[in-house]
């Protein structure tokens, strides 16, 4: 895949040309810088940038445009015509159908030196390194436009599949909600009308006056819901923690009734009665 890189600019335009091969091996083919003078009519400086672009786009005929977006800067003028150079390279490679796609500095740094804070002796240095370069491209305006088509290289296929990813998991969402408002849509359709009962067959609706509550026994023919015996309910026993010794029932003691309480009158002596007898030693009575 061959891209061109473009570093916008009014005064120096730099440009660069390079073809990526398998994994991340890159190629320089071309590179350069486009000048115009400081006091030349804005449009004219323009139309300069856009001749000499549609020269490199028909000689080199790259897959795709990388060009690099303008984030911050101090000057306000600078900032607009660095925009405005960049707009004319897009408007060219637009009318010849190439895929145009813009990225930030700190995205080129990142993509080359490994961190987005390099600065650009580190770009450069990187720059020479990845192609194989023994001369250094200058100005760093070239050396920038080489980092935007390495970085546009690196970034675009995994760019393109968080791209196709991102679009299946929006059309999975969009059928899972479809599924679930066809299902919510059923459902209300199959739930009856409110202060309607479906009765089992067999079973005779309830009268008016005589309610059944939903989920009790079914009356039988000639059956009242007094003769109806309420389901029992189990009593559980209280609930204990574990380890806890078993609670014995004390009974309250009970006074015994007066039919069991024992006769000691039989026991007591009458004092009228006649004394008992007694024994002597040889068994004969006194």
């Amino acid at each position: 895949m061959r891209v061109l890189g473009v570093d916008p600019g009014l005064t120096r335009c730099g440009l660069g040309i390079v073809d990526g091969g398998k994994g991340r091996s890159v190629r320089p083919v071309a590179v350069g810088v486009v000048r115009t003078p400081a006091g030349t009519d804005l449009a004219q400086r323009l139309l300069g940038v856009a001749d000499e672009v549609e020269r490199w786009l028909d000689r080199y005929r790259p897959a795709a445009v990388a060009v690099e977006r303008v984030f911050a800067q101090h000057n306000v003028r600078t900032a607009m015509g660095t925009a405005q150079a960049g707009g004319v390279v897009a408007l060219a490679a637009a009318r010849r159908g190439l895929p145009v796609v813009f990225h930030t500095p700190s995205e080129v740094k990142a993509a080359v030196t490994g961190s987005g804070r390099a600065d650009k002796a580190q770009v450069t240095a990187m720059v020479m390194r990845l192609l194989g370069l023994e001369v250094k491209p200058q100005p760093a305006d070239a050396a920038d436009a080489l980092a935007l088509a390495i970085c546009h290289l690196w970034r675009e296929p995994m760019r393109v599949r968080l791209a196709e990813a991102e679009q299946r998991a929006a059309e999975l969402a969009r059928g899972h909600k479809a599924r679930l408002a066809a299902a919510a849509k059923q459902a209300g359709a199959a739930k009856p009308p409110n202060g309607s009962l479906k009765h089992r067959a067999g079973t005779s609706p309830p009268q008016a006056g005589s309610p059944r509550e939903i989920g009790s026994p079914p009356q039988q023919a000639g059956a009242s819901i007094d003769q109806i015996e309420p389901p029992r309910k189990k009593s559980r026993p209280p609930a204990r923690y574990p380890g806890a010794p078993k609670r014995q029932a004390v009974r309250p003691a009970q006074p015994e009734p007066p039919d069991r309480q024992p006769d000691t009158s039989k026991h007591q002596p009458d004092p009228q009665a006649d004394p008992p007898k007694t024994q002597d030693e040889t068994g004969a009575p006194r």
